[in-house]
């Protein structure tokens, strides 16, 4: 159950949006493959079937809602596609599925319109909205309007840093959902183990580690992330906690040490450097 949420994984429901179109469609397309198939193992994790994990994930692109009755659906596709009647825009789509997030990796600024962030709102106590387009100007949305149109009660993450916002009184430290929390642990830790390959239990153990590592300071101003000024921290928990997968699945070229924690400190590199002026 996740700390700020109280909710389970198998109780929510995920829509990802992927609205992006030309130069971005296949980094975007991958993008979306890639959040899809992490929610999926974090839920068949708990014990659902592949099959009822993705009926909990919903797909929307520059079209509309990824059903099965549209024409000329992308292969890459055909297996996001639900039986359902087909939705031409997110607010139909919010209001028709009530999703517990929705998470935005389109590229297309103002894509979480005010009636969007207020549908999803009135369908949850804690809307999740992750607005994670790139840079700040294709944001889906910013975060003073996911606390103000969800009455601050959305919890918010971003692809782009958004200064704290202050609502009705309350200060909120919007979370930036950054490749630099997860990729530099999980390259240690394949490195360290002398892994073969990585595979998809490293990155979703990553995120555990990741998400036990925010304290309740963190939660109390609504950020999902631990502090950048902590990530050598979080990069070495997340490495030792990948290289425990890769010993548990006997992947490892090189023998698991008797202290995995500090053999993985010891690998990390220190930016210490001698002063030749004095």
């Amino acid at each position: 159950m996740n700390r700020l949420l109280r909710i389970e994984y198998l109780n929510a429901w995920y829509c990802v949006i992927n609205r992006g179109r030309r130069a971005k469609k296949n980094s975007c397309r991958a993008f979306c493959r890639m959040f899809i198939d992490l929610i999926v193992s974090a839920v068949t994790d708990q014990g659902m079937s592949q099959k009822e994990a993705l009926n909990m994930c919903w797909y929307m692109d520059s079209k509309g809602l990824v059903v099965k009755s549209r024409k000329k659906l992308a292969r890459q596709k055909r297996s996001f596609a639900h039986d359902h009647e087909f939705i031409p825009d997110l607010l139909t789509a919010v209001e028709t599925l009530k999703p517990t997030a929705i998470i935005g990796v389109s590229g297309q600024p103002r894509t979480f319109t005010r009636p969007v962030l207020e549908a999803m709102s009135r369908h949850n106590e804690r809307p999740i909205v992750f607005a994670l387009s790139n840079p700040t100007s294709k944001s889906e949305c910013t975060a003073e309007e996911a606390y103000q149109w969800t009455q601050g009660r959305a919890v918010f993450a971003s692809g782009s840093p958004f200064e704290p916002v202050t609502f009705n009184g309350k200060r909120y430290v919007p979370g930036q959902g950054n490749n630099v929390y997860i990729f530099p642990g999980v390259g240690l830790g394949a490195i360290a183990t002398g892994a073969r390959c990585v595979i998809d239990e490293m990155f979703l153990i990553a995120a555990k580690e990741l998400a036990e590592l925010v304290s309740e300071e963190d939660y109390k101003v609504g950020c999902i992330y631990p502090p950048l000024t902590k990530i050598r921290e979080v990069s070495a928990h997340i490495a030792t906690a990948v290289a425990e997968v890769v010993y548990k699945r006997d992947l490892a070229t090189n023998p698991k040490p008797e202290d995995l924690s500090t053999h993985i400190k010891s690998l990390m590199f220190e930016p210490v450097y001698q002063d030749y002026l004095k």
